[in-house]
């Protein structure tokens, strides 16, 4: 979710500090002979994400965008104090990289460059802007179980004799639809065991924004075993396409218990499921012909011998404009 902007500015500020030291330490460390930085033109009024980091342990905050918005900045390039170098151009790279991590495989499906430098010698400090206008980000960023999909900016210092300084910075591009789906039908399914137990379950809808309400009803008519509890859970299935690379990897993401206790035939129990409180993405179809990501719903039913009985229900997600 973005933040508001003033609360944005002073996030930004306090991570790229802690970046850019370890930035010009890097540099340093290994030879270079100079420090990169970049910030967008924004300023204050930059939106701002809080997504998990690449490893899952963390959340950092970055820079949000949408597919068709200019990305405009400046690129900071600063030689070590009292030094001078040669090189021989500075340019700025965006990116858009799907990675697989079970073959390892990269692809990058945009790829663009702004020369900001021509060959020379630098002896201060120096700004220089930069302007992709109208960027077609139509993938959104995605960190998965067995891919991710990113967007960043990359800025290459180049030189002859000596290797280059190359510097990334990540964005985060969010693309809400504008409008709700128009068909959205109920869901209505039946679920049972010959002549011991007879279910039927109906969702208001198949289609949901990523802050929705689940809303359905569970109807038990026929019921000859005892049943524990029953819960709801919300699964994602992420898969990669690709021949022996292919992959399909199912999590939960969410469980809530619908009923505690057996019931009788006849009843009915009411369904009321909030998304907005978990990490959940839109459903990506066939992103790239690299990966696809789907959820369902799944209705389990646990008796008193602790058999598990289920049936699993696709719904589509989709981001709606805030």
């Amino acid at each position: 979710r973005a933040s508001t902007p003033g609360v944005a500015r002073a996030r930004a500020r306090s991570e790229p500090s802690d970046s850019r030291a370890r930035g010009a330490m890097s540099f340093l460390g290994f030879g270079k002979v100079c420090t990169v930085d970049l910030t967008h033109d924004a300023g204050d009024a930059q939106p701002m994400v809080s997504v998990k980091n690449e490893q899952g342990t963390a959340h950092e905050h970055l820079p949000l965008f949408s597919t068709g918005q200019t990305i405009v900045g400046k690129v900071h390039v600063a030689p070590i104090p009292g030094k001078k170098f040669e090189h021989r151009g500075v340019r700025v790279e965006l990116i858009g990289q799907i990675e697989r991590y079970g073959d390892r495989s990269v692809v990058d499906f945009l790829a663009s460059t702004r020369d900001l430098e021509p060959p020379g010698e630098l002896s201060a400090p120096k700004s220089l802007g930069f302007e992709f206008k109208h960027v077609e980000m139509q993938h959104e960023s995605y960190h998965g179980i067995n891919v991710r999909l990113r967007y960043f900016l990359r800025v290459v210092v180049s030189r002859s004799y000596a290797s280059g300084v190359a510097q990334e910075f990540k964005f985060w591009v969010q693309n809400p639809v504008p409008a709700a789906p128009e068909m959205n039908n109920s869901i209505r399914m039946e679920v049972g065991i010959e002549d011991c137990l007879h279910i039927e379950f109906e969702y208001a809808k198949a289609k949901y924004s990523l802050k929705d309400v689940v809303v359905g009803k569970i109807y038990f008519l026929l019921v000859k075993i005892k049943i524990k509890h029953m819960e709801l859970e919300i699964r994602r299935r992420e898969s990669t396409e690709g021949g022996a690379s292919a992959h399909n990897e199912s999590e939960t993401i969410a469980k809530y218990e619908v009923m505690d206790g057996a019931p009788v035939r006849g009843e009915s129990i009411p369904v009321r499921l909030f998304l907005s409180p978990y990490d959940l993405t839109p459903t990506y179809k066939n992103v790239n012909n690299r990966f696809s990501v789907k959820y369902y719903l799944n209705l389990v039913l646990v008796d008193e011998w602790d058999r598990r009985y289920f049936k699993q229900q696709e719904i589509t997600l989709y981001r709606a404009i805030q």
